[in-house]
C-alpha cells in the first residue's frame, strides 16, 4: 500500500484529496512537528532530505515529492484527474498547476517564516509576499470559468483550491475578493468522495 507522509491541514491535504478523488487507498504517516528538530523531522528526512510534505511512497518503494509531480503522476494512472489530453482545457490544466506551485507556493515558503530568510526586515518580507499572493489569486480569479476551476468537471486543481482556500489570506478574504475561486473550492470540499479527507483536515464547508 502507498504511504503518504503529511500533516493534517498542511499541503499534504491536497494529495490526500487527490487520492480520495480517485479512490486510491493509502496509509497516512503523520509527521506533525517536522518543521522543528525532533523525531518527526528525522523520520521525514529519511524519505525527503528537504523535510517537506507531502511525500508519497509508492508500493514499489519509489518516492515522489512535490505536489505537482504527484498530481501529474496520479493523472497518468487516473485520467479523470485532468482534462483530456490534446485539448485546450488540458493545456490550461498544465499551466495553472505549474503556476500555483511556481508562484503562489513560494509566497508561503518565504512569507510564513520571514525571519528565516530576511532577519533584517522580516515584517517587510511578510508584507510584500502577502500582497503578492493576493495579486496572484486575483489573476487566477479572472480566468476561472466555473463551477470548478476549469469548467464543468473537477480536476486535481480543485483539490488545491479545496485546501488553499483555508490558508492565508483566509476563507473570508476569498469569499469577498475572489468569489469564483471561493465557490469552486467550497464545491470541491463538498464532493462526496472527499468528505472524510476534508473532515480529517478540518476543511469542510
Amino acid at each position: 500500500m502507498m504511504k503518504l507522509y503529511g500533516v493534517r491541514g498542511w499541503g499534504s491535504a491536497i494529495t490526500e484529496a487527490m487520492l480520495a478523488l480517485v479512490g486510491q487507498s493509502y496509509e497516512f504517516v503523520d509527521v506533525e512537528g517536522f518543521d522543528r528538530p525532533g523525531e518527526a523531522q528525522e523520520r521525514l528526512a529519511r524519505v525527503n532530505p528537504l523535510r517537506q510534505v507531502p511525500v508519497l511512497v509508492l508500493e514499489d518503494g519509489d518516492i515522489l515529492t512535490e505536489s505537482a509531480a504527484i498530481a501529474l503522476w496520479l493523472a497518468e494512472q487516473h485520467p479523470e484527474l485532468a482534462p483530456s489530453r490534446d485539448t485546450a482545457e488540458h493545456r490550461r490544466f498544465l499551466r495553472w498547476l505549474i503556476w500555483l506551485v511556481a508562484n503562489v507556493y513560494p509566497t508561503f515558503t518565504y512569507g510564513d517564516v520571514p525571519d528565516r530568510w530576511c532577519p533584517s526586515a522580516p515584517d517587510e518580507l511578510k508584507e510584500t509576499t502577502d500582497a503578492y499572493r493576493k495579486r496572484l489569486y486575483r489573476q487566477l480569479e479572472a480566468e476561472i470559468t466555473g463551477p470548478y476551476l476549469l469548467g464543468e468537471q473537477p480536476s486535481a486543481l480543485d483539490c488545491y483550491a479545496a485546501a488553499m482556500v483555508g490558508w492565508w489570506p483566509g476563507t473570508p478574504w476569498f469569499e469577498a475578493n475572489t468569489p469564483k475561486f471561493y465557490a469552486a473550492a467550497m464545491l470541491m470540499r463538498r464532493h462526496p468522495q472527499l468528505a472524510e479527507v476534508m473532515a480529517a483536515n478540518k476543511q469542510t464547508g
